[in-house]
C-alpha cells in the first residue's frame, strides 16, 4: 500500500463504501483496507528497525552525506561496500537525511482527486506484451520515453502501466498532461501543479529547485504525457530531476525522443493484424476492432464470415488504435464491407470519434495535422516527397528522388533523422542496411501536400531511381556484391511494382522505355525481385505497349522467352524468341542474339529435341566468347549445357561445364550460379550412381540456395534432385516428403519440371522406388506432409536441422529441458488449456503464464503452442 492508495481508501470509506467494496474496487485484500483505515497518516515512515544489519553502516553513511548531501544511493552503495538489499539501504539513507533536516521526509500535498491517473470507459486491449516489457524496464530504468506516431496508443499504455504498477512506488504515481501547454516556460509550474504542490513555500527559488526539494526523497513515478511540442524544455527538466533525485522514475510519451542521458526509448509499434501464436486468438488489432465495434453495434463479433474483411480494414489503417476506434464509430451507419470500400480516403472518412477526448484525437486528420505543425518547412517538404515511396526505402534512394535545388541532397540525412525522431518514419534494420518506411496514413497525408506537377516529377524520378537500382544489380550480379544486390531487389519489390505501374499508367514514352529496360535487363528478376509469374506479367504488359521495333524490345522478348520456357509454355516462347532474334539482328545487338539463341537451345532441350538443342547451345557459346561482359549469361549457359549432357549420359562433358562455373564463381565470390554448379555436380553423380555424393552435393547446393529462396525455380530443381538421391540411397520417407515439397513448388510458378517429358519420366523412376518401399498409404502421407511445408521448413528438414513437427519424439526428452513449473505448464498446454485457464488452475497471473510459455518455446526450439502440445502428447514415428 502506498500513499495514493491510502488516500483512495480513506476517501471511499468516508463516502460510505464498505471494506469489502473498497477491496474489490481497488483490487486489494480486506486486511490491507483495514490497515489503511487504522493509519491516521499515509504510510511514509520507511525507517529500518533498530538492531538491523544496517546499523553497522550508519556512521559511514552519515559521513558521506555530510560531505556530499546530494550523493546518490548508488555511490553510497559502492563507497561502503554494501552487499544486501538496496531497498534497505535506501530506507536508511532517507531516514538519516530526514533527521539531519530536523523534519520528517517531505510529503507533498496531493490533489483532491487522488493519484491523478486518468480513467477510460473502454477496456485496455492488445498491448499485454508491451505492458510486460515496461514492467521489467521500470525495475532497472528511471526514464522511459514511449514514442510512436499520433494515435498509436502511447498515452493509453502509459496510463495502464501507472495503474497496474503503482504499488511499486511508495509515494504514488502522478500523471501530468502537457498537450495543452503552449508556453514551454511554464513547464515547471505545470509539473508543480500536476504534483499537487500548488504555491511553493520556497519563495525566490527557481521552480526546478522547488521540484527537487519536494521530490528529493520521494519514491514516485511521474508520467509526462505529450512532450513533443516542447521536447527541448521537457528534456532539460527531466535531466535536471534525474540528476538531483534518486528514486523518482519518469515515463514520458512523445512523438519525438527526449535525447537525454539514461533515456530508454520504447518505440510503440502498430497493433498486429495476425495472431501472435497458435492459440487460435486473433491479432491485437482485430481484438481492438471487435471491442470497439461491439460498443457501437450491440452483439458485434468477429466471425469466419467477416474476419478477412476486418483484417484488411485493420491493415489499411496500419494497425493504429486511434484509426481503428474512429473507423468503428462509423459502423453506426456503414457495414463492415462498406467501411472497407471507403477507406481509400481514410483521412476524410475518419472524422467522427470520442468528443470527450483530446481535440487532436477527435479526427485522424487532426492527429496528423498536429505532427505536421511540429515540423519545420523543410521537414514538411521532405515528408511530402518521401510519400512517393511505398513500403521501404533507404537513404541513397531518398537523396536521389527527393533532392533538388530547393531541398539539397546534403539536407536529406538530417531531414530523415528528424522525421524518424518525430515518429513519422519508422527505421528498420535489413542486414547491414538501415531502411525507412511510412505508415500508410502518414504517407497519404504527405502525398496530399504535393501539387500535381510535383507529384509527376517525383514519380518520374522514382522510376529512374528504380531503374538505376536494377542496372546496378546487373553490374554486380556475377561478383561478391551479388547478395547485396539481391537484398536490395527484394526489399524494394514494392517500389519496383509502383514504378512499373506508374510507367504503364502515365502514357509517357520516356517512362515506358525506362520500364522496358527495368524488367528485361535483369533477366534474373524472377529469382530475387519478383516471382516467375509476376515477372512474366510485367514483361507481357510492357510488351503490349512498347511495340516499336527496337533493340530494347528485342531484349524484352528474349527475357520473356526465358520465363515462358521455365514455366513450360514453350510454344509461346518459340514465337517471342524468333521475333527477338529478328529485332536484335536488325539492330546489330549481338548480346541479345546470343541470349535468345541460348534460350532456344534450352527450350528445345526441355522439349526433348536433343539434336536441335546442342548446336544452338554451341552457337550461343561461341557468341559469348566475343561478349566478355555477359559473364552471368555465359555461366547460365554452361549450367544448361551440363544438364543437357547429363540427360545424354555424357557425364564427363557435363562435369566440365559444371566445374567451369564452380571454379569461376568461387573465384569471383559469387554464390547464386555456384549453387547451380554444385547442383549439377550432384546431378552428374546421380547419373553415375554415386548416390552418397549426389546427396552431399544436393544438400550443399540447397544450403547455398538459402540466400536465394526467392529463386523457387532453382530451389525446386535441387529439392527434386535430393528427393531422387534419397530414394536411390534407401531413405524412402525422406524422399517422399521432399518429393511432395518439390511438386508443390513447381505448381506455384509453372509446370512440373519445366513441363519436360524426359525430366518427368526420370522423376517417376525414383518416385516408384519410394512408393514401393513405403506402400501407397504411407507414401501419400509423407508426400502430403512435404506439400504442406513452407520453403524454409522444407530447407530445415532437407538439411536435417529439424524433424517435421508431427514426427517429433514424445515429451520425455523435452521434459528434461524444463523446470518443474514449466513442465506443469507444458502439460496443461497439451491438455488444451489457454493461458487464462492455466493461470486459474495454477493460481498464477496470466502474464506469469505467458512468461513460462515464452521460455518453454525457446528451450524446446519451437515456435507455437501446437508444437508443445504435440511433443507432450507424443508420436511414435520419426522420419530420417
Amino acid at each position: 500500500m502506498n500513499a495514493d492508495e491510502w488516500r483512495e481508501i480513506r476517501e471511499l470509506h468516508a463516502k460510505g463504501a464498505t471494506i469489502k467494496g473498497i477491496a474489490e474496487s481497488l483490487g486489494m485484500s480486506r486486511n490491507t483496507v483495514r490497515r489503511a483505515l487504522a493509519y491516521d497518516e499515509p504510510p511514509t515512515d520507511h525507517r529500518p528497525r533498530k538492531g538491523s544489519v544496517a546499523d553497522a553502516f550508519e556512521p559511514a553513511i552519515r559521513t558521506l552525506l555530510a560531505e556530499d548531501p546530494d550523493i546518490s544511493i548508488a555511490d553510497i552503495h559502492r563507497a561502503i561496500g554494501w552487499d544486501r538489499s538496496r531497498n534497505t539501504l535506501a530506507k536508511l539513507v532517507r531516514h538519516i537525511r530526514s533527521e539531519s533536516s530536523n523534519q520528517p521526509p517531505e510529503v507533498a500535498p496531493y490533489p483532491q482527486y487522488g493519484s491523478s491517473i486518468p480513467t477510460f470507459s473502454t477496456g485496455f486491449v492488445g498491448r499485454d506484451g508491451e505492458l510486460f516489457a515496461l514492467r521489467r524496464l521500470l525495475g532497472t530504468t528511471r526514464l522511459i520515453t514511449i514514442t510512436g506516431p499520433g494515435g498509436i496508443g502511447k498515452t493509453r499504455l502509459a496510463v495502464q502501466t501507472a495503474t497496474d504498477f503503482r504499488r511499486a512506488f511508495a509515494d504514488g504515481v502522478r500523471f501530468i498532461e502537457l498537450a495543452s501547454l503552449k508556453t514551454s516556460g511554464l513547464l515547471a509550474q505545470e509539473v508543480l501543479d500536476g504534483l499537487g504542490i500548488g504555491q511553493p513555500d520556497l519563495p525566490g527559488r527557481p521552480l526546478e529547485e522547488v521540484l527537487v526539494h519536494y521530490l528529493r526523497h520521494k519514491q514516485m513515478l511521474i508520467i509526462l504525457d505529450n512532450c513533443e511540442h516542447i521536447v527541448d524544455s521537457c528534456a532539460d527538466l527531466v535531466a535536471y530531476l534525474l540528476r538531483h533525485t534518486t528514486q523518482v522514475s519518469i515515463i514520458a510519451t512523445s512523438r519525438e525522443r527526449l535525447a537525454v542521458p539514461a533515456e530508454h526509448v520504447f518505440t510503440l509499434a502498430p497493433l498486429s493484424t495476425t495472431r501472435s501464436d497458435d492459440s487460435g486468438s486473433v491479432g491485437a488489432a482485430l481484438q481492438l476492432f471487435e471491442s470497439r465495434a461491439a460498443a457501437v453495434l450491440a452483439g458485434f463479433s468477429i466471425t469466419d464470415r467477416n474476419r478477412d474483411t476486418v483484417r484488411r480494414i485493420c491493415s489499411q489503417l496500419d494497425g493504429i488504435p486511434l484509426s481503428i476506434e474512429l473507423a468503428c464509430a462509423r459502423l453506426s451507419v456503414l457495414s463492415v464491407q462498406d467501411l472497407e470500400q471507403r477507406l481509400d480516403r481514410r483521412l476524410e472518412l475518419l472524422t467522427t470519434g470520442n468528443r470527450s477526448g483530446p481535440e487532436r484525437h477527435r479526427t485522424l486528420q487532426a492527429t496528423v495535422d498536429w505532427s505536421y505543425e511540429l515540423c519545420t518547412s523543410a521537414q514538411q517538404k521532405l515528408w511530402a516527397r518521401l510519400s512517393v515511396f511505398v513500403d521501404e526505402f533507404d537513404l541513397p534512394m531518398a537523396e536521389q528522388v527527393c533532392s533538388d535545388d530547393e531541398l539539397p541532397a546534403q539536407l536529406i540525412l538530417d531531414g530523415i533523422s528528424a522525421l524518424v525522431g518525430k515518429s513519422l518514419l519508422q527505421r528498420e534494420q535489413r542486414g547491414d542496411s538501415a531502411r525507412f518506411r511510412m505508415l500508410e496514413t502518414i504517407r497519404e497525408y504527405g502525398a496530399g501536400k504535393l501539387s500535381p506537377t510535383e507529384a509527376d516529377a517525383l514519380q518520374l524520378r522514382h522510376l529512374e531511381s528504380c531503374s538505376t537500382l536494377v542496372r546496378s544489380s546487373v553490374e554486380s550480379w556475377a561478383s561478391s556484391g551479388q547478395q547485396r544486390a539481391g537484398e536490395l531487389l527484394r526489399s524494394n519489390r514494392a517500389n519496383l511494382r509502383k514504378a512499373l505501374h506508374t510507367a504503364l499508367s502515365a502514357g509517357s514514352d520516356k517512362m515506358l522505355s525506362t520500364a522496358t529496360e527495368l524488367v528485361s535487363t535483369a533477366w534474373f528478376l524472377w529469382s530475387s525481385g519478383f516471382s516467375v509469374r509476376e515477372h512474366r506479367m510485367w514483361l507481357m504488359r510492357i510488351a503490349e505497349r512498347d511495340t516499336a521495333p527496337t533493340a530494347r524490345r528485342g531484349r524484352l522478348l528474349a527475357t520473356l522467352g526465358l520465363v515462358q520456357t521455365m514455366q513450360g509454355d514453350r510454344s509461346a516462347a518459340s514465337e517471342v524468341l524468333d521475333e527477338s532474334i529478328r529485332l536484335a539482328s536488325a539492330c546489330g545487338d549481338d548480346a541479345t542474339i546470343a541470349f535468345a539463341t541460348q534460350t532456344k537451345g534450352l527450350k528445345d532441350y526441355l522439349d526433348g529435341d536433343f539434336e536441335s538443342a546442342e548446336p544452338l547451345f554451341k552457337d550461343a557459346l561461341n557468341r559469348y566468347e566475343e561478349l566478355p561482359e555477359n559473364i552471368d549469361l555465359l555461366w547460365a549457359l554452361h549450367i544448361e549445357m551440363g544438364m543437357f549432357y547429363c540427360s545424354t549420359l555424357d557425364t564427363v562433358r557435363a562435369l566440365e561445364h559444371f566445374e567451369f562455373v564452380r571454379a569461376h564463381s568461387e573465384l569471383a565470390g559469387e554464390r547464386w550460379m555456384l549453387s547451380y554448379a554444385v547442383y549439377g555436380l550432384g546431378l552428374a553423380a546421380l547419373a553415375d550412381e554415386r548416390y552418397d555424393e549426389a546427396l552431399r552435393r544436393a544438400m550443399e547446393s540447397l544450403a547455398l540456395k538459402r540466400e536465394f529462396l526467392d529463386d523457387v525455380v532453382g530451389t525446386s530443381l535441387v529439392t527434386d534432385l535430393l528427393s531422387w538421391a534419397e530414394a536411390a540411397a534407401g531413405s524412402k520417407e525422406r524422399s517422399a516428403v521432399l518429393l511432395g515439397a518439390a511438386s508443390r513448388m513447381w505448381e506455384s510458378f509453372g509446370m512440373q519440371l519445366y513441363g519436360s517429358r524426359h525430366w518427368v519420366e526420370r522423376r517417376a523412376e525414383f518416385e516408384s522406388t519410394a512408393r514401393t518401399g513405403l506402400g501407397d498409404e504411407r507414401f501419400a502421407q509423407c508426400r502430403r506432409r512435404g506439400a504442406e511445408m513452407s520453403i524454409p521448413e522444407m530447407v530445415r528438414f532437407a538439411l536435417k536441422e529439424e524433424v517435421p513437427i508431427e514426427h517429433r519424439s514424445s515429451g520425455s526428452s523435452a521434459a528434461a529441458l524444463l523446470s518443474p513449473r514449466e513442465l506443469e505448464v507444458a502439460r496443461l498446454i497439451a491438455d488444451g488449456l489457454s493461458n487464462k485457464e492455466i493461470a486459474a488452475r495454477m493460481v498464477l497471473s496470466p502474464r506469469t503464464v505467458e512468461g513460462h510459455v515464452v521460455r518453454i518455446l525457446r528451450k524446446l526450439g519451437m515456435t507455437g503452442r501446437h508444437q508443445v502440445a504435440t511433443a507432450f502428447v507424443g508420436n511414435a514415428h520419426v522420419v530420417g
